[in-house]
């Protein structure tokens, strides 16, 4: 089954900027069968292997009953942090095709769970390659996608007499505003992007009396 999403060979693909990234926008499911055996796969954005690990081990208690809970994941910029596990199922048959359909769909900040419910009937590597693969496929089609960034945190500690000058960085270059507190001693934390983080930073350090942390 073809995946509807942006190829990394793509001319809009390409048009992304280094510190922006294609995940999936909501959970979604996918299921692929063969002689009997059901393989039933869970897609899901996460922003760091923390959340993945919960995932997997929540699956694993929801479907405790399935004999094998295979996954893998990709995290971060780049190739990323990946990881993939066979859970059982004979080595680079389960984590590996998994992992290569989300590859292919260009998508990171994603993990899928495949979880299988053995039919009685052997597949033989080429079967069990296919099944991953293909219920990860369907999954992966039936989940919509955006664009995000990849985002540095700044907290910035000033003088309310620069309260002005700071401002003024902010709007210009809009990172997003998590907290302030604009007291005697002022403090803002802010997440930008990573591509425009440094520019900011040095509007920021520019300016009398602020330190950037």
């Amino acid at each position: 089954m073809a995946i509807p999403f942006i190829k990394k060979n793509t001319y809009l693909y390409n048009l992304m900027r280094e510190d922006e990234y294609r995940t999936l926008s909501n959970e979604a499911q996918g299921l692929y069968k063969d002689k009997g055996s059901r393989f039933l796969a869970f897609a899901y954005n996460v922003e760091n292997s923390e959340q993945a690990k919960a995932i997997v081990k929540e699956k694993q208690k929801e479907f405790h009953d399935a004999r094998h809970h295979c996954f893998a994941w990709r995290i971060g910029p780049g190739e990323g942090e990946t990881r993939s596990s066979d859970d059982g199922e004979p080595s680079g048959t389960a984590g590996r095709p998994i992992l290569g359909q989300i590859v292919s769909a260009g998508l990171t900040n994603v993990i899928v769970v495949v979880v299988r419910y053995f039919g009685g009937i052997k597949l033989g590597t080429g079967g069990l390659i296919v099944a991953y693969k293909e219920a990860t496929a369907d999954a992966l089609a039936n989940a919509d996608t955006e664009i995000r960034t990849f985002d540095d945190h700044l907290d910035v500690f000033f003088p309310y007499a620069a309260m002005n000058d700071v401002m003024k960085a902010v709007k210009d270059i809009q990172p997003k505003i998590n907290a302030q507190d604009f007291g005697n001693d002022c403090h803002i934390s802010l997440s930008v992007r990573q591509g425009d983080a440094p520019r900011l930073r040095e509007r920021l350090q520019d300016i009398e009396g602020c330190t950037v942390e």
